[in-house]
């Protein structure tokens, strides 16, 4: 896969191709590390834009938000500095291009059909769309290596355990840490088995069968354990046997976990094959299936979509026998190249999205993080002891621009209502196509200071829930008004300053994924395939790389 754009085109199908690019990388974010270690809550307490070139934010201040926001995604304008542009088409350069496959020459023959109603029962638009292709493609790739059960890594309510199943005739191992998921997966099972039985006996198969997927509880911790786990699975003769129950799944995995257990007792069938799956696995889940798809003879493919980077596990040594989740092969270890938290939560930034974005919801993305890095100002001043403890808000300002925003169409309504040539029906359409088309709109004003105005009104409201939120009292002598004029001089910069960096997340991600890939393209003694491939729409899905290992 070449990366997205630029002069430059890298490709990954050689573990020295592979190598290149990540030096490439690597070599390119560490000119501005300033962006990757910065935090936007600390825009104004540490006066971050004064890091970046001057040239830069005097041209995007000015520049419309819907541009602004295309940065990410590697769109740049001709009257751009040439350096901004030349930051910008790099970025896009070294990132992985996220645009779906063509799923039949990625997987010749493979069959997406779109599920039925019964078996997508709360599955929202999202969801379905991931489990419809990466079920076909689990499916494809079973049948290529012959695999008589697929385990679904971290498989939370069983979607795509009961598709594979049902749908495309798989035995199927779901394991997840969540006893309620394990619950939950196997009551729908049962509803959704009684729609297949009575499909069967239509069609007059009944003698075809098929068998429900068999839930496991157990939190993975380690790839030795998950190979404990998946090794057990072929021992088990009957594949159709309703399910394993959860008290002998912890039981059984506790006795592994603690060595009662010898590897070599859990070795099945040498003939048995597994396919490891995993959907959006979080964190170091990912990097765990790759490993025991490494260590486990018993599987032959892997197919990993991950997420959550921000929970990956990151050490900065160079020890070849490490388990931790950055890096992984050998090659990104020599780099000595470290990420820390901040940049891992960058690569979970998700640039497709933010180019649909209109120009109200693009100003309202941008006042939330002036809101908050306002509101850091507060902290420090007036309650030093709580920025040590990185306090975290949650999503104050939205649901406070929610109640502005019913109390604008409120009164709009009032207002309308009483006017003779405003019909009811008329005031209520209008509300709402408002609400919808506009929902981040002040109300109309007759100058700039009213508005103003109320910008600081929300802004205070904003610290007050921000202040309950974190359990302080909101202090008298908080003199918001001055915290307000210091910080709205520099609230125009907060939005490009944001998106420059912002656009380091699809090369961070990119860094990550190609450091999987590196770590099986190092084992290539042992695998006739490794390669990544974008399944999901990117708009719908924006962690759309599935990373796919086949052993020889």
């Amino acid at each position: 896969m070449a990366g997205g754009g630029g002069d430059r085109r890298y490709s990954c199908k050689t573990e020295s191709e592979t190598m290149e690019w990540i030096h490439g990388i690597i070599d390119f974010v560490e000119r501005y590390r300033f962006l990757l270690d910065a935090h936007v809550v600390n825009f104004f307490k540490d006066r971050l834009w004064e890091a970046v070139d001057g040239e830069w934010m005097d041209c995007l201040r000015r520049e419309p938000v819907e541009k602004v926001m295309q940065i990410p995604s590697g769109v740049v304008q001709d009257h751009w500095p040439a350096s901004l542009k030349e930051y910008v088409l790099t970025v896009r350069s070294l990132s992985l291009s996220r645009n779906q496959a063509d799923m039949q020459k990625a997987f010749p023959g493979v069959r997406v059909a779109e599920l039925n109603n019964v078996i997508s029962q709360g599955m929202n638009r999202k969801k379905k769309h991931e489990i419809e292709a990466l079920a076909a493609v689990i499916g494809s790739i079973a049948r290529r290596v012959g695999a008589d059960t697929v385990v679904d890594v971290g498989s939370g309510q069983g979607y795509l355990s009961q598709v594979l199943s049902f749908e495309h005739d798989l035995s199927v191992v779901a394991i997840d840490a969540s006893s309620h998921h394990g619950s939950i997966t196997d009551a729908r099972a049962k509803r959704i088995e009684k729609y297949y039985a009575a499909k069967l006996c239509k069609s007059r198969l009944q003698n075809k069968g098929f068998s429900k997927p068999r839930t496991v509880t157990c939190q993975v911790l380690s790839p030795a354990m998950l190979k404990d786990v998946s090794s057990s699975l072929v021992q088990v003769d009957d594949l159709d046997k309703p399910s394993i129950t959860r008290g002998q799944a912890e039981k059984k995995s506790l006795e592994e976990t603690n060595g009662s257990k010898s590897p070599s007792s859990l070795k099945g069938n040498a003939n048995s094959s597994l396919v490891l799956a995993g959907l959006h696995a979080c964190g170091d889940l990912s990097v765990t299936m790759l490993r025991t798809f490494m260590e486990c003879d018993e599987v032959k493919a892997v197919i990993s979509i991950g997420c959550c980077y921000n929970l990956l596990s990151e050490d900065d040594t160079t020890e070849a026998d490490n388990l931790y989740g950055f890096p992984m092969s050998k090659g990104t270890k020599s780099a000595s190249f470290r990420l820390g938290r901040n940049a891992r939560d960058l690569a979970c930034q998700s640039p497709d999205r933010w180019r649909t974005l209109g120009e109200a919801a693009g100003l309202h993305n941008f006042e939330l993080h002036a809101f908050r890095a306002s509101f850091q100002m507060v902290l420090f001043r007036y309650y030093p002891e709580t920025i040590f403890r990185n306090p975290s808000i949650g999503r104050r300002g939205k649901a406070i621009r929610r109640q502005h925003n019913r109390r604008i169409l409120d009164l709009d309504a009032d207002s309308a209502d009483s006017a003779e040539s405003f019909s009811q029906k008329n005031c209520s359409t209008w509300a709402r196509n408002r609400l919808i088309n506009e929902p981040y709109s002040y109300p109309e004003s007759s100058n700039e200071e009213s508005r103003d105005v109320d910008r600081y009104s929300m802004f205070v409201k904003f610290c007050k829930s921000g202040l309950d939120r974190l359990e302080l009292n909101d202090s008298q002598d908080i003199e918001y008004s001055s915290v307000w004029k210091e910080t709205e001089e520099f609230s125009e910069l907060i939005g490009p300053y944001w998106t420059l960096r912002a656009a380091l997340g699809p090369i961070l991600e990119t860094l990550l994924l190609l450091d999987r890939l590196l770590y099986l393209q190092e084992q290539s003694n042992v695998l006739s395939e490794a390669v990544m491939v974008p399944l999901f729409d990117p708009v719908l899905s924006p962690r759309n790389v599935a990373l796919i290992g086949i052993k020889i």
